[in-house]
C-alpha cells in the first residue's frame, strides 16, 4: 500500500480534478526498463592497461622525485605513500564503472574464481586473460614513462634486493589484507567505498608492512624495469609475486569466513 500519496496529475504533468482518474499503468503499458549496455572487452582491457600504467607511474615519478628533494628515507617513503594513495583514489573513482578497476592480477583471478564459484557478475575468463596482460604491459609501460620523465635509463634493471623471508610474508600480509577489503566491501553492498577505502588501506601497508606493500604481480613486474627508490630486482620478482598469490588465496579464505553467505 502507499504511504504518502503524491498529488494527482495527468501523464502531461497538469494536475487532475477531484473527478478525474489517471490512466492506470499496467505492465503493457508500462515503459521497457533496458538495460545498460555492455562495455566491450577492447575498453575495459584498455582501461586496465592505462590504468596500471598511470599508477607505476606515480609510485615509480613520486619516489626519483621524493629522493631528488630529500636525503631522509623516512621523508621519501612518505612522500611516496602519499603520492600512491592520492593516485591510486583517482584511479579507481574514474576507470571503476570501465573495467572495475582492478589494475591487479590477483584481484582479476580472485573476482574470476568468485564469480565461478558462487555466480554472479564478475569477470568472466575471457576478460580476466584480457586483463592480465594488459595489467603487465600497462604496468611496464608506466615504469618506462616515469624514467623518461625524470631523465632515468628508459629500461635499467633494479638492482634492490627484496628477497629476505620477512619480506615475503609481509607481501603474503599486504596482499592477503587488501583482498579481504575489496571483496569484503563488495559482500557488504558498499563498493561505493573503494576508491577511499583501498587507496587509504594502501597508505597504511606502506607503513605497516615490511615490504612496504607492493601487493600487485604487475606492478611488481613494472617496478623491477626501473633501477630507484621504487624498484625491485628481477631475481626478487618470482618470491614477491609467488607471495602475493598467497596472499589472494589467504584473503578470500577470510572473506569466506568472516563474510559468509547466509542461507535465506
Amino acid at each position: 500500500m502507499p504511504l504518502i500519496p503524491a498529488p494527482r496529475a495527468s501523464p502531461t504533468g497538469v494536475p487532475l480534478s477531484a473527478t478525474e482518474t489517471a490512466p492506470e499503468i499496467t505492465a503493457e503499458s508500462a515503459p521497457a526498463v533496458v538495460p545498460a549496455p555492455r562495455v566491450p572487452l577492447t575498453r575495459k582491457a584498455a582501461a586496465e592497461l592505462v590504468g596500471t600504467a598511470a599508477l607505476v607511474a606515480v609510485v615509480i615519478g613520486s619516489g626519483i622525485q621524493a629522493t631528488e628533494l630529500s636525503k631522509d628515507v623516512g621523508i621519501q617513503l612518505l612522500a611516496n605513500a602519499i603520492a600512491t594513495v592520492f593516485g591510486l583514489g583517482v584511479l579507481i573513482a574514474l576507470l571503476g564503472p570501465v573495467s572495475g578497476a582492478h589494475f591487479n592480477p590477483v584481484v582479476t583471478l580472485a573476482e574470476w574464481w568468485t564469480s565461478r564459484r558462487e555466480g554472479g557478475d564478475g569477470v568472466t575468463a575471457r576478460e580476466a586473460a584480457a586483463y592480465i596482460p594488459a595489467q603487465i604491459a600497462g604496468a611496464i609501460a608506466g615504469a618506462i614513462l616515469a624514467d623518461a620523465m625524470f631523465a632515468e635509463p628508459l629500461v635499467k634493471w633494479s638492482t634492490h634486493d627484496r628477497s629476505a623471508g620477512h619480506l615475503l610474508l609481509g607481501e603474503v600480509v599486504a596482499t592477503a589484507g587488501l583482498v579481504l577489503l575489496i571483496f569484503g566491501l563488495a559482500r557488504t553492498q558498499r563498493l561505493h567505498f573503494a576508491p577511499v577505502a583501498v587507496a587509504s588501506y594502501i597508505g597504511a601497508a606502506y607503513w605497516f608492512t615490511s615490504s612496504t606493500s607492493f601487493a600487485n604481480p604487475a606492478v611488481t613486474i613494472g617496478r623491477a624495469f626501473s633501477d630507484t627508490f621504487a624498484g625491485i630486482a628481477p631475481g626478487s620478482v618470482p618470491g614477491f609475486i609467488g607471495m602475493q598469490l598467497v596472499g589472494g588465496v589467504v584473503g578470500l579464505a577470510l572473506v569466506a569466513l568472516i563474510f559468509a553467505r547466509t542461507e535465506k
